[in-house]
């Protein structure tokens, strides 16, 4: 694909259709144009407004191209697509093709969001790394040197864990989640806080250490998903991760489709 000044780089609308939300923002190669918006699966009726504000800030012919864990939120986002800027949806694992190397015998089983922050986090670091996304749910997976996808753990996420305490104990209550600032939780809610947020980091931790112990090298750690500050708040002073890139999914989404214009 030419990228000179008669072929220019296509930019891609990205969108990201998650568990509880979908994610829509422009990008032109690596360049973020603009904001991400987002929007809550509980109320979708402001992506035709959305996506037309994104199309037309382009100013220039693209195309949509999504990864969805939500089939429902799929469904909502073509229609959108299709009713406001009159485009069809270019969907990761089904119009376009997987963007990353595997090493799994199943590797349509995954979930396409995945394999697209795991793409976007190689072509940065060009080495071995692991990408942990602390959404909805938490998966922390492996690529290795030679850019293949390895695999890697799902565990419930914060919120999810929150709201399963609340819901199947008698007692225990729904709280909200914060950087817990204590050592010993000194009443109930403290110690759910405590227990999920440092159990998750204590997960991080762990996986780390095994997936570097298989690869007999320490990867680098990138974060992402709505709970990752919680997770870490300063990559600064964190001895596991090296950085906080939210919008890692939609940069993953449009290398999708360039890989796929690359190969045409």
């Amino acid at each position: 694909m030419m990228t000179d000044a008669e072929n220019p780089i296509p930019t891609i609308l990205a969108c990201d259709i998650g568990n509880t939300s979908v994610q829509i923002a422009s990008l032109n190669g690596n360049n973020l144009c603009g904001s991400i918006l987002t929007f809550g699966n509980d109320d979708l009726s402001g992506l035709g407004d959305g996506l037309t504000a994104l199309w037309d800030e382009m100013g220039q012919e693209g195309k949509v191209a999504a990864c969805s864990v939500n089939p429902e939120g799929l469904a909502a986002l073509e229609a959108a697509a299709d009713e406001a800027i009159g485009q069809s949806v270019l969907v990761v694992g089904r119009d376009l093709p997987l963007p990353i190397e595997t090493n799994l015998p199943q590797p349509g089983g995954i979930g396409t969001d995945r394999l697209c922050a795991a793409v976007a986090a190689y072509d940065q670091l060009g080495v071995a790394c692991i990408i942990a996304d602390f959404g909805s749910a938490i998966t922390i997976d492996c690529v290795n040197d030679q850019g293949v996808f390895q695999g890697g753990a799902i565990l419930p996420g914060l919120q999810m864990g929150a709201r399963a305490l609340a819901s199947q104990t008698a007692q225990l209550p729904e709280v909200k989640l914060v950087d817990p600032d204590w050592v010993y939780g000194q009443d109930t809610p403290q110690a759910i806080i405590g227990g999920l947020v440092r159990g998750a980091r204590g997960s991080l931790r762990e996986l780390v250490e095994v997936y570097a112990t298989e690869m007999g090298s320490w990867p680098l750690v990138i974060l992402t998903g709505g709970d990752a500050k919680l997770i870490c708040k300063d990559v600064n002073e964190s001895d596991i991760a090296q950085a906080i890139v939210d919008d890692l999914v939609l940069r993953g989404v449009a290398m999708a489709y360039y890989k796929f214009m690359l190969k045409k």
